[in-house]
């Protein structure tokens, strides 16, 4: 529901705020008050094209604004985004700067136009004069037809979604492919350069330190020794000089068990020289001089690098680089059993799709048919006279799947053309399934997450007419009311058992009762009512028999201040909402006759 709405310095209002309540608001005033401006606002918060031509004369820039309450579905809009709720509100706020430049927040934080089209069919329905079917495209009048049919398309989004992968999966597979052949020799060479050198993990690390050793074995040799003799051998060696420090300390001992300790300290210290002495010994007659061995680590390291040059930085990433190739010689090996389980499983997922696409099709046109009839009568006992229809177009059922080229279309999943040769090493590579009869311009990129049909309302509002598409009716107001027409056949129509709980939504009607009045008008106001109760309802009227059935009702007035014209918004009590109807009723001099009318008119809407 729309909490509040907000405008500065927007056209000719320098400062306005409205607070609307759940039902039915209604908003009226003298013709050019500006009552459209502030349904032109709230289209624009809902992403609708900005102009610098709305900031008002001599102001820096436009603010519009507003507070939704939020929604299931907007949360989840504002998360994809990343952007964060505002506990129940949703806040909208749009800047148009007299440069030209514009600003989107929501939520006090920065946003774009393309946030607010996701969030409109979450929070408001505009239908404005001049944006009569900027938010009823056929995706709208489609989601609208389910409602009112209680289908949902969660069976065959589900299916889609499969086929979809299963399409990708495929294309992945034969993306690139002569590409991908002609990279056979080199993938052929590299495999067989890498593995034929047998290369372990780490390898070129133990070489460097063995290669130091042999390049280095004369000074390691001396340094070994040289440790060993002023450790062990010589006479005046640290084994020769522990020995005889032993030996007085325990003759301390004998006489002073203070030295027992220390004894045993001296004498471990021995045996631990004595210990580091033969390793340093074993260490010097293991070193092997070796010309030879020297030349093959050089050798091997020199091969080593080559291959790390090539393939990687490491020999780990070598090795992995290998096993790559392996990886996709064997898919080259494979490739026609890889592409036969492929199609298998796009064709199995292409007839689930296609059965619950068909389904959901049939429920659609028998929708259809009722919703049609409904919305005739319904249009018609609004001053008009029409002739209403609901188009569901829908590929033939009975396809079967055949081999296609390329498809050029960008709507649909990447099923590009598949099919060639290899003639040398017997592979040969089928294209991906596409309806049998269908051209490579007609294949499946009509298949979407919520069904193949396209869903379009028709209407001829003249008899003799031929029935055309809604976005060729000329009157807006035509257009409102049959929008409203449509909501009510939809309300009070629409199958109860299958359906959600509808999506809380805000409706504005834009002079709704052009060229109407009389009982047309009281129709009207009836029906807006009825509408009302599901869902809150704006609506902007000229007409006292519509604004008797407010449950708030504004008035919009201009004022002149200053020199400058100004606006405001007023939200009306019972005595001032009688008076403003009887204005509407009598004109501009309300006498006491129009103001009974007035209360008899309000009486008679309850």
């Amino acid at each position: 529901m729309l909490v509040e709405l907000r405008a500065e310095n927007y056209a000719v209002i320098d400062h306005a705020i409205a607070v609307f309540g759940p039902g039915l608001n209604l908003l009226t005033g003298e013709t050019g008050a500006g009552k459209s401006i502030l349904v032109d606002a709230l289209a624009l918060l809902m992403g609708g094209k900005a102009s610098v031509e709305v900031v008002r004369h001599g102001a820096d820039k436009a603010v519009v604004a507003c507070v939704f309450e939020s929604t299931p579905g907007a949360e989840t809009i504002l998360e994809e985004n990343g952007i964060d709720a505002d506990g129940n509100e949703i806040i909208l706020r749009r800047e148009i700067l007299s440069s030209g430049k514009g600003r989107v927040f929501v939520n006090n934080q920065p946003a774009t136009v393309a946030v607010l089209k996701q969030l409109a069919p979450e929070l408001a329905l505009v239908h404005a004069q001049s944006e009569s079917l900027t938010s009823f495209d056929q995706a709208q009048q489609r989601i609208l037809l389910d409602r009112f049919g209680g289908l949902s398309t969660e069976a065959v989004g589900e299916a889609y979604g499969r086929w979809r992968t299963a399409a990708e999966k495929l294309d992945a597979m034969v993306e690139g492919e002569q590409d991908r052949l002609r990279m056979v020799d080199l993938w052929s060479y590299q495999h067989k350069e890498i593995e034929a050198a047998r290369l372990v993990g780490g390898e070129d690390e133990a070489l460097e330190t063995e290669k130091r050793v042999l390049a280095n074995a004369e000074k390691l040799y001396a340094a070994a020794m040289g440790a060993f003799e002023q450790l062990y051998e010589g006479g005046a060696s640290a084994e020769v000089a522990l020995r005889a420090a032993v030996r007085n300390v325990e003759e301390l001992a004998r006489y002073d068990g203070r030295f027992t300790e220390v004894a045993g300290q001296l004498e471990s210290a021995r045996a631990t020289v004595g210990d580091v002495s033969g390793s340093l010994r074993d260490y010097a007659e293991g070193i092997d001089a070796s010309p030879e061995r020297l030349a093959e680590i050089e050798d091997r390291l020199a091969a080593v690098d080559r291959l790390k040059r090539k393939y990687g930085k490491t020999v780990a990433e070598v090795i992995a680089f290998g096993e790559d190739v392996g990886r996709k010689l064997g898919e080259v090996e494979d490739r026609d059993e890889i592409l036969k389980a492929l199609q298998v499983e796009l064709e199995q997922a292409a007839t689930a799709y296609r059965a619950a696409a068909s389904a959901l099709s049939a429920d659609r046109k028998a929708a259809a048919t009722k919703l049609a009839k409904l919305a005739e009568e319904q249009i018609n006992s609004l001053a008009m006279k029409v002739r209403f229809e609901v188009a569901v177009q829908s590929v033939e059922e009975a396809e079967a799947f055949r081999p296609i080229g390329k498809d050029p279309s960008p709507r649909g999943p990447a099923l590009k053309g598949h099919g060639f040769s290899r003639a040398e090493s017997g592979i040969t590579l089928a294209g991906a399934l596409a309806p049998e009869g269908s051209s490579s311009e007609n294949s499946p990129s009509h298949w979407t997450s919520s069904g193949w049909d396209e869903v379009e309302y028709r209407i001829a509002t003249n008899p003799g007419e031929p029935l055309k598409a809604l976005h060729e009716i000329a009157s807006g107001g035509e257009m409102s009311r049959v929008m409203l027409a449509l909501k009510v056949s939809v309300e009070e129509g629409a199958v109860k058992p299958k359906r959600k709980t509808p999506t809380p939504r805000t409706l504005v009607f834009d002079e709704i009762d052009i060229g109407i009045g009389g009982r047309a008008a009281e129709a009207v106001g009836q029906k807006l009512k009825s509408l009302s109760r599901g869902q809150q309802v704006l609506c902007v009227t000229h007409l006292p028999q519509i604004a008797a059935f407010a449950d708030q009702h504004f008035v919009v007035e201009k004022r002149e201040a200053d020199g400058r014209t100004k606006m405001q918004i007023r939200l009306l009590d019972d005595r001032a909402r009688m008076h403003e109807v009887a204005r509407m009723v009598s004109g501009a001099k309300v006498t006491e006759t129009s103001l009974q009318h007035a209360a008899q008119m309000i009486a008679g809407s309850r």
